[in-house]
């Protein structure tokens, strides 16, 4: 059995921003310590984005400081909170920019295929993952159609209900990721960030699936909102971190959402178990 965890939306920052920087390292380092207690212990973390808050290189600095307890080998996709410069500048060992400038790779484990994409646009909050990357996503899903594969990327394909996180479902980036992973009954999942929450749906016949952050969660409400006017209503709530984790068994595929804490047991395994 392989385990592989997700960690998104850390938004580490540094002191300038008192609040959210001992409030965001706070929860970050109870999902780490939530993930070294799994049995069996995962083999790597994906960080899905938004590692940073304001993409400055003090706050790779702070990441880096935070993670450096982390004895489980950490991957890094980009967000539209990161900076591609500044990120390289602070974890240049193992990366590289391809060929059509974004950091994109794919990692091979013992059962199981990682494909990391990039959707960060400099500037812009909405998923950047244009035709271009699209492409190396599926010339990258056409170098290996047989072992189990998940697909990461920061930015969900499809819509939550949550009016003011969300993309227009015709959205030329979502058509384009449709149609690279239609038809790929090895790609198990495409699993995402960004929207501070978990919630899962379809895309192309295949599951897309968003994990909480690490940092606060956005606030359920579906709601009609005009994003024009403000009205009071609560957005971003403090919410318990959380993180996924993809179990991958004897050419099977799970995932699991899962929520970082200290919690009491509730009950032991003292005698023998039967269902019928």
């Amino acid at each position: 059995m392989l385990t592989i965890a997700q960690i998104t939306d850390l938004h580490v920052t540094t002191r300038d921003d008192p609040l959210n920087h001992a409030r965001n390292e706070y929860r970050l380092r109870q999902v780490l310590k939530s993930i070294d207690r799994l049995k069996p212990r995962p083999a790597a973390i994906i960080a899905s984005g938004d590692l940073v808050d304001r993409g400055d290189p003090a706050e790779y600095a702070e990441l880096k400081a935070i993670l450096a307890g982390c004895d489980i080998p950490i991957w890094f996709a980009m967000g539209n909170h990161d900076n591609r410069d500044a990120f390289l500048a602070a974890f240049s060992s193992g990366y590289e920019l391809d060929p059509n400038g974004y950091v994109q790779y794919a990692l091979a484990f013992d059962g199981l295929r990682i494909v990391i994409c990039d959707t960060l646009e400099h500037g812009h909050d909405r998923s950047g993952f244009c035709e271009r990357r699209a492409r190396w996503l599926a010339d990258t899903l056409d170098a290996d159609r047989e072992t189990p594969t998940v697909v990461f990327m920061h930015h969900p394909p499809i819509l939550s209900g949550v009016h003011w996180m969300d993309p227009e479902p015709d959205d030329p980036w979502i058509v384009a990721t449709a149609a690279a992973i239609q038809g790929r009954d090895n790609l198990a999942a495409v699993l995402c960030g960004h929207v501070h929450r978990a919630f899962h749906g379809l895309l192309g016949g295949r599951l897309v699936s968003t994990t909480p952050a690490t940092s606060i969660q956005v606030t359920l409400d579906l709601t009609d909102m005009d994003l024009g006017r403000p009205d009071g209503r609560e957005i971003l709530v403090a919410e318990p971190p959380g993180y996924a984790l993809v179990v991958a068994d004897g050419g099977r595929v799970t995932t699991h959402t899962c929520v970082a804490g200290d919690f009491e047991p509730a009950v032991a395994f003292t005698r023998p178990l039967s269902f019928i």
